[in-house]
């Protein structure tokens, strides 16, 4: 193991650093990298918040997470521009089919995070390290961080070093001098519980950690004690899954800035995330065979029904179907504020089983590709139902569910 090479590749800012490729490729005039701006969502929906910022926005105090609200009142000339999911969706593939020149071990760890086994490669590997860099800001239009270490932990680390477009190395060497006098929190799987017990026994960096013994901090803090005393020196040794985490399930949700009080009004919400989730799973080139709904009313309380088809599916068209049926079945005509729906077991759409039961509509699928093409070329509104028009909800509801198609941060590598 102690020969490894392993690349930890970062987008930088990637939801802004994609809206800025994208608006420039298009003939915008305008960087948003270079003014303050943030992508969020609506102002006026409670769930309103700043996804990604600007390095220009940063300087006025705005940070990820924050209300729309909040980050006006610091910059009142901020630029908001909303999410565009599936457009992220397709610059990570990008990037990642362009990685594939060097190494066919690759791991997407999340939308805009991916591993890279460089290990007994020709090209040295911080010539590799700069090639492709450059290959991806002239070729796609954005940078990224690169971290390189022994391991992913180590790789992942080093990536987060300064910022941006930066190369940066994390051997077993490197770690007194690189590693170990950062705060404690920053270490990977130390959140701010964990910081603040470590801290409470005199535990303030990375390197006090390393130092304990190994029997103290695990009779202390057990097995989780025991995984970050070793990230804390530097131990992990994970492989580079090129096959990525089985995906088990697509599902979007969303929570209203109204209450829903009509069958007709949660029926075109119902549409609108069945949209998204449909659009999702043509893109994995899945279909699934069990749709779940559940809602949530205005006092929070919580309910939901799933059903298993005969035929497994990705067309929107029998998503909302089933999902208006399950929802028909669950609904007490209270007012509600949060509906979702999961689309689950789910097998390669490239063959599957038709049902006699249910009607195989090819003219259908057909279209559901034609507007997916549409949509990721000139936006996910630029083409929509009619029923939607002065409905005030938007048609295409929901985000990426990251934990299903692009694993986050967890407690693995």
């Amino acid at each position: 193991m102690s020969d490894r090479i392993i690349f930890h590749i970062d987008v930088n800012s990637a939801y802004l650093s994609w809206e800025a490729a994208y608006r420039l490729q298009h003939g915008s005039q305008t960087d948003l990298r270079n003014i303050p701006s943030i992508v969020g969502g609506d102002q006026e929906k409670r769930h309103g918040i700043v996804l990604a910022k600007s390095i220009p926005a940063k300087k006025f105090g705005i940070i990820t997470g924050e209300t729309i609200h909040s980050a006006r009142e610091k910059c009142p000339g901020l630029v908001m521009v909303p999410p565009n999911y599936y457009r992220y969706i397709m610059a990570s593939d990008a990037m990642v089919n362009l990685l594939k020149d060097y190494s066919p071990l690759i791991q997407r760890y999340s939308i805009d995070e991916v591993f890279l086994d460089y290990s007994n490669m020709d090209i040295p590997f911080m010539d590799a390290a700069g090639e492709m860099s450059k290959k991806i800001e002239n070729e796609l239009g954005f940078t990224v961080n690169i971290g390189i270490g022994p391991n992913k932990l180590l790789a992942k680390m080093a990536s987060d070093f300064s910022k941006p477009n930066k190369i940066h190395t994390l051997f077993h060497h490197q770690l007194e001098e690189k590693m170990w006098n950062l705060p404690v929190q920053d270490l990977f799987m130390v959140g701010s519980r964990t910081a603040r017990k470590l801290n409470g026994r005199g535990i303030f960096t990375i390197g006090h950690l390393a130092s304990l013994d190994r029997e103290y901090i695990h009779s202390w803090l057990k097995k989780p004690g025991l995984l970050i005393w070793e990230y804390a020196n530097g131990i992990e040794n994970s492989e580079v899954r090129s096959g990525g985490t089985p995906i088990k399930s697509v599902g979007n949700s969303t929570t209203l800035p109204f209450d829903v009080e009509t069958r007709e009004e949660a029926h075109k919400v119902l549409l609108a995330i069945s949209e998204m989730i449909g659009m999702r799973a043509r893109d994995l080139e899945m279909c699934g065979w069990v749709i779940s709904v559940s809602i949530k009313n205005h006092l929070f309380y919580s309910c939901s029904h799933q059903k298993k088809l005969t035929a497994p599916t990705d067309a929107t068209s029998t998503i909302y179907k089933y999902a208006a049926l399950l929802f028909d079945e669950l609904w007490d005509g209270e007012p509600l504020r949060h509906l979702s729906i999961s689309l689950s077991q789910l097998q390669s759409s490239e063959f599957f089983q038709i049902s006699m039961l249910e009607p195989f509509d090819k003219k259908n699928r057909s279209l559901d590709r034609t507007i997916d093409s549409l949509r990721s070329k000139f936006g996910q509104n630029s083409i929509y139902r009619s029923c939607f028009l002065h409905s005030g909800i938007d048609p295409v509801i929901g985000g990426v569910v990251m934990e299903e198609s692009y694993p986050m941060m967890s407690s693995y590598l």
